[in-house]
């Protein structure tokens, strides 16, 4: 396993979830970190949220407005007022053109300079995850005359650890974030998607947050960090 020294103090943070929770389960110490340090941070969220539950489109239109406002919610817990939403149909991105997701990605996210992205790992089981991942990696592909851009890709609960071994490639973190101080933030912006979170020990629970926290704090000599897998660094 290797471990990486890099610094990160971003001035412009953007996120590329596919779905409202995404964000939060996968960085939302870190984002907390890095609000507190001052970094701008932007959300943008690709999927219109748990519609694919819904049966009608009463019940759908109520879906996107909670999980939307779930969303805005998170976010504002962190300090966090730039959300943006792209409203692709939830658990059906592969009903659409990569090429069309990375237009969207690209118009909607075109008035931003970031120099730090936080999305999907590749090594997924959902489907809209890893083409969110694949999308992201096209949308800010380095090309010259393009301001460097770190990425790196994190883990969901419930949904990178269920790719079985050989379908994708593994998550194995390069990267961890300190979020001794910030996991209680983190915790505190879940709260906001309370109804999508479930009971211990199912992999979507509080406690089953803070035990990931733990573990992957014990794996760089913290009591809680974020892991992450770096996917491109220019220095």
């Amino acid at each position: 396993m290797h471990t990486s020294n890099l610094q990160l103090f971003p001035k412009q943070l953007l996120v590329i979830a596919a779905h409202p929770d995404d964000e939060m389960l996968g960085c939302g110490g870190t984002l907390a970190r890095m609000r507190a340090s001052g970094a701008e941070v932007s959300i943008l969220l690709l999927g219109e949220g748990p519609t694919s539950r819904e049966s009608n489109e009463q019940e759908v239109a109520a879906a996107q407005t909670a999980s939307s406002t779930s969303a805005l919610a998170a976010a504002a817990a962190l300090g966090i007022s730039d959300v943006r939403f792209a409203a692709l149909p939830d658990n059906r991105f592969d009903t659409i053109a990569l090429l069309d997701i990375v237009k969207a990605i690209e118009s909607i996210t075109h008035d931003l300079s970031p120099d730090l992205i936080f999305t999907h790992h590749v090594g997924d089981l959902n489907i809209d995850h890893v083409l969110t991942h694949n999308a992201v990696m096209t949308a800010f592909r380095p090309l010259p005359g393009i301001q460097p851009i770190t990425i790196l890709s994190f883990e969901v609960l419930s949904s990178t650890e269920y790719a079985p071994p050989g379908m994708r490639t593994t998550f194995h973190p390069t990267v961890y974030v300190n979020i001794e101080s910030f996991l209680d933030a983190k915790q505190n912006a879940l709260q906001a998607y309370a109804s999508e979170m479930r009971p211990w020990p199912h992999p979507r629970s509080f406690e089953a947050v803070e035990h990931l926290a733990r573990f992957r704090g014990s794996q760089c000599g913290y009591t809680a960090a974020e892991a992450f897998v770096l996917c491109r660094s220019i220095f």
